[in-house]
């Protein structure tokens, strides 16, 4: 029996019943009926078919809303390059319309690697079970010198951080190398007697990607970040299903407003980040929060913890990790809308505290312990000047 892919798309048409069978024929098989009996006797297992169509609104002439098709798992390989370009490829240059949610069977699922930690193995890795874990960003890495950075380093694991990331840019360090920086980076942790994931950012050509992380790894990277979107979904999913990539992957979102920003052309929010990152195997997803200058709509950011995190029976459950814009006023309403199963990160408002980095990591776990006992921030800062002092400048939602 054939199996499907159901593909979701937001798009217009004077008729979309008729829009939505010219998709399932023309993405799929070219053309139907006007093909000879024996050749679409052939065709046949490769031909999509109209799932649904929902009309959400009529307007100048114009029927608008969302038509579902389905196309045989057998028209693609289990490689995101091949899903997008089949489901994707042209239409996404036919006007009006955008690619809303893919669902998929269990058993081309279990073809893509998924996480290879997860929430559970993340946890695990740092020790840290009955909280939101606390991130922190260098600001900045580029042009640094080596001692630098240790110092800012230092004082972020001072400070009590969980996860430390390089920032995104972070591609000429020709003043701090790689190698260098993790033999630093790991002293500071080891002296700090306690576990921290680092994750440094994996960067040069595509081809020599697998090759790089291990060596990071061989030199003691425990956590590698990666921007998926200008590298390549591919790139990801080869990490990850490389067993001697030991290490947790982190996903930016780098580039990704260039596909879901317009409402009605590119790639929903939720897909992108949320459920292709986690096939590719993202064990942690980075993401616009809904507080910051780049927000995200709560809706979309919630739609993309939902995907990270949901069962869908084959994969481990990815960390949502809603970025930009958090401070610690943030983080009583960042625990009611994600819940503990969430990363807080930050970069400014770690380091732009009024006593500096440590400080600054340490208003952030006094705000995340408050929470997490159900206080308030302004109980919490009663026996946290950090936080009290980070409550002064950035306020509280």
């Amino acid at each position: 029996m054939s199996e499907y892919i159901t593909v979701s798309y937001l798009t217009e048409a004077k008729d979309l019943y008729k829009k939505a069978e010219a998709i399932a024929v023309g993405m799929t098989v070219g053309s139907w009926t006007d093909l000879p009996l024996a050749r679409q006797e052939v065709l046949a297992p490769y031909l999509g078919t109209v799932g649904s169509v929902t009309i959400t609104e009529e307007k100048d002439g114009l029927q608008q809303g969302i038509i579902a098709i389905q196309y045989p798992t057998g028209n693609i390989t289990p490689d995101i390059p091949a899903l997008l370009t089949t489901v994707f490829g042209k239409l996404s240059m036919d006007g009006k319309i955008k690619l809303v949610d893919i669902d998929f069977p269990p058993s081309l699922l279990a073809q893509f690697p998924g996480p290879k930690f997860g929430i559970a193995g993340i946890r695990e890795l740092v020790d840290v079970h009955d909280r939101p874990l606390l991130m922190s960003i260098f600001k900045s890495c580029l042009g640094l010198p080596l001692g630098e950075l240790e110092t800012q380093f230092a004082a972020q694991i001072e400070g009590g951080v969980d996860l430390v990331k390089d920032d995104e840019i972070f591609f000429v360090d020709d003043k701090a190398p790689l190698a260098e920086r993790l033999a630093a980076y790991n002293r500071i942790i080891e002296a700090a007697g306690r576990p921290v994931l680092y994750a440094a950012n994996l960067t040069g050509p595509v081809h020599q990607l697998v090759d790089k992380a291990k060596y990071a790894i061989e030199r003691g990277a425990n956590c590698l970040l990666l921007n998926v979107l200008p590298y390549g979904f591919d790139i990801l999913h080869r990490l990850a299903e490389d067993p001697d990539i030991s290490v947790p992957l982190m996903a930016h979102p780098a580039m990704a407003g260039a596909f879901y920003a317009a409402d009605e052309y590119g790639i929903a929010s939720s897909l992108l980040l949320g459920k292709l990152m986690r096939l590719a195997g993202a064990d942690l997803i980075l993401y616009p929060s809904p507080y910051g200058s780049v927000a995200l709509d709560r809706t979309e950011a919630l739609a993309i913890a939902e995907h990270a995190r949901s069962s869908n029976g084959v994969h481990k459950s990815a960390f949502p990790v809603p970025s930009a814009g958090i401070h610690p006023g943030l983080v009583a309403k960042l625990y009611e809308d994600f819940g503990t199963d969430v990363i807080v990160n930050a970069g400014g408002g770690v380091h732009g505290h009024p006593n500096g980095t440590a400080d600054g990591a340490r208003a952030f776990r006094a705000a995340i312990d408050a929470v997490v006992q159900g206080q308030t921030l302004a109980e919490g800062a009663k026996s946290s000047q950090p936080l009290a002092l980070a409550l002064e400048k950035w306020g509280s939602a």
